[in-house]
């Protein structure tokens, strides 16, 4: 996948910082001209509403999901260890697209929640295809949405930390005794595989 022109993506990349940092209503086309370093009618030059906007952030994250499901059918280990190890990975931008895209979705652009149904489809369709079995796909998906949902508790999107590795001397001191706390960025998750492992076996051995 070729990368969009560089004002183009400058542009883009604005916008998704806003949604995710301000919410939609912050994100005018002023503010996304000023964060992007471009002149309002550069802006236009590309987007000519934030309609239009809107949908070339939408675009993009077909394209993105597009190729990290290209990856993740690629990966030697296979789609389930692609999605599960990823799932923790927070800061690079499809992450941030994504977000971005979601914040949209809460709002007037139904083209939004359309471009996350499409990637929850992906990824699900390339999980079946390795486990055969659609309830146990499904869950994993699931799972990873999971991963996904706590490791972003730790740190954002536009790669600042807030919790997690990088933590002020007593961040944690509240949660010090638990014995279980939610997943990190760059967490282990090799048991959460083998358990994924167990599961499609069971399920083969039971249906078959």
């Amino acid at each position: 996948m070729p990368p969009p022109p560089a004002a183009r993506a400058k542009v883009l990349r604005a916008f998704a910082s806003l949604l995710v940092e301000q919410g939609e209503r912050a994100a005018t086309l002023e503010a996304v001209a000023e964060r992007a370093g471009v002149s309002k009618g550069g802006l236009l030059y590309h987007f000519g509403s934030k309609d239009a906007l809107a949908d070339g952030l939408t675009a993009h994250l077909r394209e993105l999901t597009a190729a990290d499901v290209e990856r993740m059918r690629a990966a030697p280990a296979g789609a389930v260890d692609y999605l599960i190890r990823t799932s923790t990975l927070v800061d690079t931008e499809f992450e941030l697209v994504y977000l971005a895209v979601s914040r949209l979705a809460q709002g007037s652009y139904p083209r939004a929640r359309a471009a996350l149904d499409g990637a929850h489809d992906a990824w699900t369709r390339a999980v079946l295809d390795e486990v055969g079995d659609p309830v146990v796909a499904n869950a994993i998906v699931l799972l990873s949405d999971g991963l996904y949902a706590h490791a972003a508790l730790s740190s954002d999107v536009l790669g600042r930390v807030t919790g997690g590795g990088e933590v002020d001397d007593g961040a944690d001191t509240a949660g010090e005794d638990l014995a279980f706390r939610g997943p990190r960025p760059g967490d282990d998750v090799d048991d959460l595989l083998r358990l994924i492992g167990e599961l499609v076996a069971l399920r083969r051995a039971s249906t078959g």
